[in-house]
């Protein structure tokens, strides 16, 4: 977790308890198991008579704190909530990450709004043409990320070298590996397959100018075999292969349950093979990811799943904490720079030429609990 300037505690990680199907009930639940049972630091940002009642429930009274936001986005919102509701949970959580008060954002709340609202408040790094939203696959012999999964649907073929270098950073800090390898999803292995966009990125990223390692183009059949590393495309495309994977895998398993309890000798099979059946579960059950990541801004948000149960909330917790301690933002910075050249149309230094106009922040709302445990902005 990052710590503030003057070398104090670590910030904590901000938590949106409005968002979400079960919110704030799964939510603050899924945050008091992140407290005891990892010791990660966090501040509640929500109504505050409902989450302190929550806390009451789960006798931790006091222990954690929380700020109050009398508006919260509705899970049916689109991106235009973000300006009907500029002082909703989840911009007044991006408004603590702004001023220092905090190291990173979770909330379970609707994709289109908490996307909306964190890159108008949080704003694009310099020179990011586009967000992207990062999410694991459960490959071996580890995660493979898939990027971008519905933050940026129409891009441009230099936005997708953005995505092989936000990809880069991220394998880097969430999966510790020095050197990932990227590959572009494409309908068919060879250089010259795909739109127009999709073969001017295979263009450029097999350029070797910007510090990638490119794999080439990778076909749907390869999501799940960890051929490599990042997978690229935009946030159409990754969506609906996002969501086509997860129906497959809930298939899956449901076939397998059935296939179980069909007869006494597959019981007593899956009896004996109880430990594997049980790391496969694990390893599929997307609540044990934490949920997509939001690179690009000026700050680290975890989207977590609306459905999203307590265990899902404690894991994206301790996944914002991780990035946090890793710096991702930073790595983005480096990576974004290494791709900043004359040869993809812009300079190093240039401002995104999607940057919005600078506009007033909404102060935090003036009842707040435990604030003085907040950590004094830099």
């Amino acid at each position: 977790m990052t710590r503030d300037d003057t070398g104090g505690r670590p910030r904590p990680v901000v938590i949106d308890t409005m968002g979400g199907d079960h919110a704030p009930e799964e939510i603050v639940a899924g945050a008091v198991a992140a407290v005891r049972e990892h010791g990660v630091r966090l501040v509640l940002v929500g109504q505050a008579p409902r989450v302190r009642a929550e806390l009451e429930r789960h006798g931790v009274t006091g222990e954690i704190p929380i700020v109050h936001a009398e508006e919260a986005l509705a899970m049916d919102e689109g991106a235009l909530a973000s300006w009907r509701k500029p002082r909703s949970s989840v911009a007044v959580a991006c408004h603590l990450i702004k001023t220092g008060r905090a190291s990173a954002l979770v909330s379970a709340g609707t994709t289109a709004g908490v996307v909306a609202t964190a890159r108008l408040r949080l704003k694009a790094q310099q020179g990011v043409l586009r967000p992207a939203i990062a999410v694991l696959l459960p490959t071996r012999p580890r995660p493979t990320v898939l990027l971008d999964s519905g933050a940026s649907v129409d891009v441009k073929p230099e936005v997708l070298v953005q995505f092989a270098a936000l990809g880069t950073a991220y394998a880097q800090v969430a999966l510790g590996v020095p050197r990932p390898r990227v590959g572009l999803l494409n309908i068919g292995s060879e250089p010259g397959k795909g739109n127009k966009a999709v073969r001017r990125a295979y263009e450029l990223l097999s350029s070797g100018h910007h510090g990638i390692e490119f794999a080439g183009n990778i076909e749907g059949g390869d999501l799940l075999t960890g051929a490599v590393d990042v997978v690229v495309c935009d946030g159409f495309t990754g969506n609906v292969a996002l969501k086509t994977m997860e129906g497959a895998v809930r298939m899956a398993m449901a076939e397998l349950q059935q296939t179980i309890r069909s007869s006494a000798t597959a019981k007593l099979g899956a009896l004996l093979q109880r430990r594997r059946l049980q790391a496969l579960k694990a390893r599929l059950d997307s609540e044990t990811y934490g949920g997509g990541v939001l690179l690009g801004l000026n700050g680290t948000v975890v989207i977590a799943h609306g459905a999203s149960q307590a265990r899902a909330i404690t894991s994206a917790c301790l996944l914002a904490q991780d990035l946090a301690a890793g710096r991702i933002v930073e790595r983005i910075r480096d990576q974004i720079a290494a791709t900043r050249t004359s040869r993809f149309g812009w300079r190093h230094g240039d401002k995104s030429d999607r940057e919005t106009k600078p506009e007033q922040e909404p102060p935090v709302p003036p009842e707040q609990e435990a604030g003085r445990d907040l950590p004094p902005p830099p």
